[in-house]
């Protein structure tokens, strides 16, 4: 490539980017030759030029490190990054272990997460190979509905779609024989490796949520609404346990004190608990009542049970029931 000070300028710019870090400084002579490896050997640099675009560079916003070595020598390098690399790490571990991502956009996308920082850091973050892969049929279907679903809520657009499920044969089959739901999208989350929708079902108005990748022929339509104020999203998904739908109710259940780290951590550290004895605590707290939350009780066995209300407590019994008799 032809040298001139434009393209001098760019390439020292995407070394200290892609060479320097934190942890790793150039000297000018070690910019030199990096700079001949890309202009060929017959280049000519000398130090004071590359100092006065490193100026350059910083007059444009671009902030330069520098450190002084052994006998004065002068280290530079460039550690403003978009990321921290605990960051980077918590985003390659977030594509790594979302199931419904194939395994190369897995590759592809953490290929770029890499290029948001120095090569030495990007060598230290996780290798897709080294992780289970997971494929899905549906990602495509799912990367188009993400960017529609997103501009619906953003525009307050109602959203029309069709819903349904896999059955036995693995073979799509749509709810309500294929009939189109009409729903006021509230927000897209990410909860349990899936996407869902979460919206008001024109229907009947009541407050639902629908697993993107179940979701077919979506369609933004011209209608606007208005958002319902004192909707809160997050106090909705507390409440759902496994996404599953249901009635909001008041419930308490008592639990083995082993189990109370495992309990704070789905309610959180504001979670209403009272000891009742050594061993046993009480916990209170509303929850949507669903076959999510029933499955939920009956992981922890023996270590809890339920005390209110009646409806819920007979819901266990019945449920135990029918285990038992399955081994019967």
């Amino acid at each position: 490539m032809e040298l001139n000070n434009n393209t001098r300028l760019l390439k020292l710019r995407d070394i200290l980017f892609e060479e320097t870090d934190e942890h790793h400084e150039l000297s000018i002579q070690e910019i030199c030759e990096k700079l001949k490896l890309y202009f060929g050997p017959e280049a000519k640099f000398d130090a004071r030029t590359l100092k006065r675009d490193m100026d350059v560079l910083e007059e444009a916003g671009i902030e330069i490190i520098r450190n002084t070595g052994r006998f004065g020598k002068v280290y530079y390098s460039y550690q403003d990054r978009v990321f921290e690399t605990y960051q980077l790490r918590l985003i390659n571990d977030a594509i790594l272990s979302a199931k419904f991502i194939t395994e190369k956009e897995k590759k592809d996308l953490i290929e770029r997460n890499k290029q948001l920082t120095s090569r030495h850091i990007a060598k230290t973050l996780p290798d897709p190979l080294l992780y289970s892969q997971s494929a899905n049929d549906d990602y495509e279907l799912v990367k188009l509905s993400i960017d529609n679903v997103h501009r619906a809520i953003s525009e307050q657009k109602v959203l029309r779609y069709q819903y349904g499920k896999y059955n036995m044969d693995k073979e799509f089959e749509y709810h309500r024989n294929g009939d189109t739901y009409h729903v006021e999208p509230y927000a897209l989350i990410w909860q349990n490796d899936f996407y869902y929708l979460i919206g008001r079902f024109r229907g009947n108005g009541e407050m639902r949520h629908y697993r993107l990748d179940r979701m077919r022929n979506i369609e933004i339509s011209e209608e606007r609404f208005k958002r319902k104020q004192d909707f809160l999203v997050k106090e909705y998904v507390d409440q759902s346990f496994h996404m599953f739908a249901g009635e909001n109710a008041w419930i308490k259940i008592e639990f083995d004190a082993s189990l109370l780290n495992v309990v704070l951590d789905r309610f959180g550290k504001d979670a209403s608990i009272k000891a009742i004895s050594d061993d046993r605590f009480l916990l209170s707290t509303k929850a949507k009542m669903s076959i999510g939350l029933m499955g939920w009780i009956l992981t922890w066995g023996h270590k809890a049970k339920v005390v209110s209300p009646e409806s819920l407590v007979a819901q266990v019994k019945e449920e135990v029931q029918k285990m038992s008799k399955q081994y019967e």
